[in-house]
């Protein structure tokens, strides 16, 4: 039996290419129409894994989805980190003078804004993934519509590009989560990246301690974000990434952070992704399994 891998999104999106990067192609891919039906699956155990999207070196981070991870459990398995590359597709045979609508998630017509801006006459449109007007393009046979995506979408659904990298910012990357229900169990040396949740006592400096205590356990902050606590207004909960040579330090500072923070919880134990170093490529990516 496949391993089934729950995405945001159809064949062809870019969650579909992180998951069979970073599973490989013998999966059985389940798409899904939003990150709650992805939470929903993996916690009825109707797949194995779920691929999130979490931040966009443009867009900032997915907050809802920190919270899904957050309320349902789940345990980061690993990470990976994938080069946006979003092109104009279309039928073949058409030129851009034939296009009088263009189609893509918002995020992704965000990130076009200067090449969409040369093109005032195109129709913007939001939809709710990159790929799927690619697949309506392709199902209908419809001319005069273009979709924004990545290239996997052109070669899933036979489209042509006739704009390639389009995006505004040609450094543009997404870093996914990798989730499962269970709690990974990695071995310590495989280990050198965490995620961890915590609240504190609204009492001045408690943030910069705990940010002292990490940095004296030597471990390094690769990302922070600040999330409401909406039965506590105007607090908030604390969502950390660190990274450190031993694993020895991250339970120092786990022992430590456990005692001084109101609530703490490590979120994954996992061996931090490799950000893509090939501008032409991205595909160029470490694949780390757990098994």
């Amino acid at each position: 039996m496949k391993t089934k891998v729950a995405i945001q999104g159809i064949n062809g999106s870019f969650h579909q290419e992180v998951a069979n990067n970073y599973f490989g192609e013998d999966i059985e891919v389940i798409e899904c129409k939003s990150f709650k039906e992805v939470a929903k699956r993996l916690n009825k155990g109707l797949v194995n894994y779920g691929v999130m999207a979490i931040e966009n070196s443009i867009a900032g981070a997915l907050i809802p989805n920190y919270a899904l991870i957050d309320e349902n459990e789940f345990s980061v398995l690993g990470e990976y980190f994938l080069k946006i590359s979003l092109n104009l597709m279309v039928l073949p045979g058409q030129n851009i003078d034939d296009i009088n609508e263009v189609h893509s998630h918002p995020i992704a017509l965000l990130q076009c804004a200067k090449f969409l801006e040369k093109h005032k006459r195109i129709k913007i449109i939001e939809s709710s993934d990159t790929a799927i007007t690619a697949k309506r393009i392709c199902d209908e046979k419809i001319k005069g519509i273009a979709a924004l995506a990545g290239p996997t979408a052109a070669k899933v659904f036979e489209l042509e590009i006739i704009a390639p990298e389009v995006q505004s910012v040609e450094s543009s990357i997404t870093r996914f989560m990798i989730l499962q229900k269970d709690k990974s169990v990695l071995e310590q040396k495989e280990i050198n990246k965490a995620s961890v949740k915590f609240e504190l006592d609204d009492t001045p400096g408690s943030l910069a301690t705990i940010l002292n205590v990490m940095n004296n356990c030597k471990l390094n902050l690769t990302k922070i974000q600040s999330m409401p606590i909406v039965e506590k207004p105007f607090q908030y909960s604390f969502f950390v990434d660190v990274v450190f040579d031993k694993y020895k330090h991250f339970e120092k500072a786990k022992s430590v952070l456990e005692i001084m923070t109101t609530h703490f919880k490590v979120l994954g134990e996992y061996q931090s992704g490799v950000m893509p170093i090939n501008k032409n490529s991205n595909k160029e990516q470490a694949i780390v399994l757990s098994e």
